[in-house]
């Protein structure tokens, strides 16, 4: 009976985790590693520490990875949500963030399309315990 219940303990612990996560794959274009960092950390990251204040997304990462021809990219922004009612809401709250915000933080005044591109997003990225 024990181990009855303990089967079952992890296989319902298992399916409880309700995190919902984004994930861009970015790829640095013309050498412009410098820009699109700033970028990141000074529009992007900024975001996503304000909605952790508010309780809007439930964690952040801005990764780096070494270019490759199999995997095109070299940074990996992930957005995870606690829950699908924050993953739901997320347009709207960051439509906040990004008034109160003000306008883009740019390095030599390049736009966006200049230094970067994602190149693939993944939504609704489903987590495992």
């Amino acid at each position: 009976a024990i181990l009855i219940l303990i089967t079952f303990a992890n296989q319902v612990s298992a399916q409880t985790d309700n995190r919902i996560s984004t994930i861009d794959f970015v790829q640095v274009l013309a050498n412009n590693h410098q820009e699109t960092i700033y970028y990141y950390q000074n529009n992007w990251q900024v975001l996503r520490e304000a909605a952790l204040a508010k309780n809007y997304i439930h964690s952040y990462q801005l990764l780096e990875t070494p270019f490759s021809e199999e995997a095109p990219f070299q940074i990996m922004l992930v957005t995870t949500y606690a829950d699908e009612r924050q993953y739901q809401q997320r347009e709207e709250h960051f439509e906040e963030l990004i008034d109160q915000k003000g306008g883009l933080q740019l390095m030599n005044e390049k736009q966006p399309g200049e230094f970067r591109q994602v190149i693939y997003n993944k939504e609704q990225v489903k987590h495992w315990t």
